[in-house]
């Protein structure tokens, strides 16, 4: 079982800290870093966090590293670590631009982004940025085929709903042919519905190993309704709040997992060591 780490970098977050950690995970044999992604953070939102049982963030954040920023950083302090996005969230964003920071960080990184994307759940940062939150899911579906357009060979043009590009020159294209994988985050059945219609594969977050068992015969009934097959979607797992031990990490395993991605947050390198060691052998 590969294993990775989600680390959330914020304002209080020294640079030597992020270089020194990264440097020392990816040395004891992490897989990949993933990067979370929130731009405006609310004293009061109406909005429900999906992942506590309170509806609240844990620990009300109030600011956090833009992913592609941080990612950059870590590629320069590593050779090896994959380069997650966990999540991005496409439907806040420009296409174009988004595009461009993914193949601009797999050219720099050699290849190592994973692309984890998702529609988000708060209204109220969508609003501030001038976004739709109604249509979000129909915007991200349009925003990733954008991309795709943008990352092929050649001329880019897209003609759609909300994008119109006229045929224009985009380079450089990622290094990943042909193009960097694309992890869906999300449980519901619309969620599965774009991990079959556009992914690579499936970061489910917060899950235990029944909870995915039953999550994972709606993905394959939805696979065999479009004739893909099932060894085309990867299976990443973020636990959260679920225990990881011997015995989930072989659950998750025989239910086809390929990644584990664990959370790591410690404000001293000591602290960071001492989690990571837990899950790395």
């Amino acid at each position: 079982m590969k294993i990775g780490f989600a680390m959330a970098f914020n304002q209080s977050t020294e640079a030597s800290l992020i270089a020194e950690s990264v440097s020392l995970i990816e040395e004891m044999g992490a897989y990949s870093v993933w990067a979370p992604e929130h731009v405006l953070f609310f004293p009061e939102y109406a909005s429900t966090y999906p992942y506590s049982d309170s509806g609240r963030i844990p620990g009300n954040p109030e600011g956090l590293l833009d992913p592609f920023s941080a990612l950059t950083f870590i590629a320069a302090n590593t050779s090896k670590l994959r380069l997650g996005t966990g999540i991005c969230l496409v439907p806040q964003r420009n296409p174009v631009y988004t595009a461009k920071m993914v193949a601009d960080l797999d050219h720099l990184s050699n290849g190592r982004v994973d692309f984890g994307v998702g529609i988000g759940w708060l209204k109220e940062e969508f609003s501030s940025l001038g976004a739709s939150f109604k249509d979000r899911a129909a915007r991200c579906s349009e925003y990733i085929d954008v991309m795709k357009e943008l990352w092929s060979p050649g001329i880019s043009e897209y003609q759609g709903e909300t994008v119109n590009l006229v045929p224009c020159h985009f380079n450089p294209k990622p290094a990943q042919a042909p193009h960097p994988p694309i992890y869906f985050g999300g449980e519901s059945d619309a969620a599965l519905d774009r991990v079959v219609k556009q992914g690579d594969g499936w970061y489910a977050y917060d899950i235990t190993p029944e909870e995915l068992a039953n999550r994972l015969e709606t993905l394959k009934t939805k696979m065999q309704q479009v004739g893909r097959p099932d060894e085309e979607i990867e299976l990443i797992v973020g636990p959260n709040r679920h225990p990881v031990n011997d015995q989930t990490i072989a659950q998750y395993q025989a239910l086809g997992v390929t990644q584990l991605v664990i959370p790591l947050f410690g404000a001293t390198i000591e602290k960071l060591k001492s989690r990571a060691s837990q899950f790395l052998g």
